[in-house]
C-alpha cells in the first residue's frame, strides 16, 4: 500500500513538473518579444495600427511600438531607407516613385473604403462619377447646379504623396489633373474641417467618416463595407503593412497579430475596416480586378 502511495506521489509530481516547465516555456516565449518597433504612414491605416498596438503591448510589456502618420508616400519612402521599421500604406509600394518594390516586402492587413464626404449644410448626399469628377476639375462651383443649397463648392483634396489620393483619383480622376485647392496631410485634419467648413467636400477612408460629415453615394451606390466586398463600389485599396525585406521576430509577431482572427473579426470591423477574407475579389497593383473563387 506504502509503494503503490509513493508511486502516486512520484507521478503527480512529475505532472507538476511538466505543467511548471509548459508555463515557464510559455512565459519564456512571451519575454522574447522586446524591443522597439517604429510605425509611420497611412493615416488611414493608422488608427488600427495604434489600436492593435496598444492591446498588443499590454501582454508584452518589453516591447515599444510607436505609431505616426504622415501619408503612404512618407511610409514607403522611410521604410524603403530602413529609417522605420514599418511603412504603412494604402497604395502597392509599386505605385510610388522612387520606391524600389524588390526591396521592401508587402503584408496586407485590411482593406479600406474611401468615399467622398461633404459639409451637411450642402444638402446633397449622391453624385454621378462625372458629377464628382467636374467638382475636382473645377467645372463646378456651386451645389445648387448639383440640386443641393446654393453654396460655394469648397474643395479640400489630400496631399500629393497620400495613398488616399492616389487611390481616389485613380477611380474618379483617371489620367486627369484636380484643380489646385488646398491640400491636407491626414484623413482626421480633412474630417475636421469637412464638418466646419460650409461648402466643404473632401474624402475620407470608411474609418474616419462619422456623423460629423455627409456621405455620399455615387450614382446610388452607397459607400458601404458590403459594396467593398464584391466591388459594387469601387474607390477602396489594401492596407499594406511593408518592410525592408523579411521582418524581424518581434514586427512578425506584430503582423501577424494584426492579420489574426482575432483582429481581422473583430477590431478591424468595429474601426470601419474590411476583413481580406471578406472580399469577394482581389486588385492586383495595375489595379486590375479579379473574382476570388472559395
Amino acid at each position: 500500500m506504502r509503494k503503490k502511495t509513493a508511486l502516486i506521489s512520484v507521478v503527480a509530481m512529475g505532472l507538476l513538473l511538466l505543467a511548471g516547465c509548459g508555463k515557464s516555456s510559455s512565459s519564456s516565449d512571451t519575454s522574447k518579444i522586446t524591443g522597439k518597433i517604429t510605425i509611420v504612414g497611412s493615416t488611414a491605416l493608422q488608427p488600427l495600427v495604434e489600436k492593435a498596438a496598444e492591446t498588443y503591448q499590454d501582454d508584452h510589456s518589453g516591447l515599444t511600438i510607436g505609431v505616426q502618420g504622415g501619408g503612404s508616400g512618407t511610409g514607403l519612402s522611410q521604410v524603403s531607407t530602413g529609417a522605420v521599421t514599418v511603412g504603412n500604406s494604402d497604395i502597392f509600394a509599386e505605385q510610388k516613385d522612387g520606391v524600389d518594390a524588390k526591396k521592401i516586402v508587402d503584408h496586407k492587413v485590411a482593406v479600406v473604403g474611401i468615399a467622398p464626404v461633404v459639409n451637411k449644410e450642402t444638402k446633397v448626399t449622391n453624385l454621378s462619377k462625372s458629377q464628382l469628377a467636374d467638382i475636382f476639375l473645377g467645372k463646378v462651383t456651386n451645389w445648387k447646379v448639383l440640386g443641393g443649397a446654393d453654396q460655394e463648392i469648397v474643395v479640400i483634396n489630400r496631399a500629393s504623396g497620400s495613398g488616399t489620393r492616389t487611390v481616389f483619383d485613380s477611380i474618379i480622376l483617371p489620367k486627369q489633373t484636380a484643380k489646385q485647392t488646398q491640400e491636407q496631410d491626414s484623413n482626421g485634419t480633412v474630417q475636421k474641417m469637412v464638418a466646419s467648413t460650409p461648402g466643404a467636400i473632401s474624402y475620407l477612408a470608411f474609418s474616419y467618416s462619422n456623423d460629423n460629415v455627409q456621405a455620399l453615394s455615387i450614382d446610388k451606390v452607397q459607400p458601404t463595407s458590403k459594396n467593398v466586398e464584391n466591388n459594387n463600389w469601387k474607390i477602396w485599396s489594401y492596407e499594406h503593412m511593408y518592410t525592408k525585406g523579411s521582418p524581424k521576430y518581434a514586427t512578425a509577431k506584430f503582423i501577424s497579430y494584426i492579420q489574426s482572427e482575432k483582429i481581422q473579426n473583430s477590431l478591424i470591423k468595429k474601426l470601419g475596416y474590411i476583413s481580406i477574407s471578406d472580399m469577394q475579389v482581389e486588385k492586383d497593383a495595375k489595379g486590375n480586378i479579379e473574382e476570388i473563387n472559395k
